[in-house]
């Protein structure tokens, strides 16, 4: 049977695919080039995921200035967790002895930095609430007395206004997992809980942005 050409979001989504698999075989050195690297999307194709400049994680480092922002910022530049979940976040989903903590569903390993600001957030919260019966890890003024979450706009309030939002650190750190690790959709899926489409994007933005690093490095050394 003669081929039937694809277009639309049919032929994005398989190119992306394509691409996603030649990238894969290449990183790990099955193939010497990827066929698919020249060929254009079409109109369909995302914009290219772009890494935040480090002025711009830095003044938001900069607006965390409370135990609870800190922490809030960790878990979406660390952890890349949404707001909601960051809101959802359960004292029990907290494993400090085994290093382990669990975002929706997920564990994850618990790095060092994120300790240090659940102890110091986890001090705050005993010392500014000690009657509260509150089953939430985050919690304010208004959520204290109860047992229900803090808002999202509470979550996201510090961040406000910022370059580097919550949801940008989020995205940052997912697009600097592809890059590290190479554009390997299996992986990004297995670390963050991704969709497949969406572990698509992120490795081909990260395959776009690392071939154009590589053509812009010089050749002999020289800059």
């Amino acid at each position: 049977m003669p081929a039937v050409p694809l277009h639309g979001h049919q032929r994005h989504d398989r190119l992306v695919a394509l691409r996603t698999l030649f990238t894969w075989a290449k990183w790990n050195g099955l193939i010497f080039r990827n066929p698919t690297s020249r060929i254009k999307v079409g109109q369909y194709e995302y914009a290219v995921l772009q890494p935040l400049v480090p002025e711009q994680v830095d003044r938001s480092v900069a607006a965390a200035t409370t135990p609870a922002t800190r922490l809030i910022l960790a878990l979406a530049a660390v952890h890349a967790a949404r707001v909601a979940q960051i809101a959802n976040f359960m004292l029990d989903d907290l494993d400090m002895g085994n290093g382990r903590l669990t975002i929706a569903g997920r564990v994850r390993p618990l790095d060092d930095l994120t300790l240090k600001l659940l102890l110091e957030w986890l001090e705050h919260r005993r010392c500014r609430w000690p009657n509260t019966a509150n089953p939430h890890l985050l919690i304010d003024n208004q959520t204290a007395t109860r047992t229900s979450r803090a808002s999202n706009h509470w979550i996201s309030a510090s961040m406000r206004g910022q370059d580097a939002t919550l949801e940008r650190l989020r995205v940052d750190r997912q697009l600097e997992e592809a890059l590290t690790h190479g554009p390997d959709l299996l992986h990004l899926a297995e670390v963050f809980g991704l969709d497949e489409k969406t572990a698509m994007r992120y490795a081909d933005s990260a395959r776009q942005l690392l071939e154009t690093a590589a053509e812009q490095k010089p050749r002999d050394g020289r800059q």
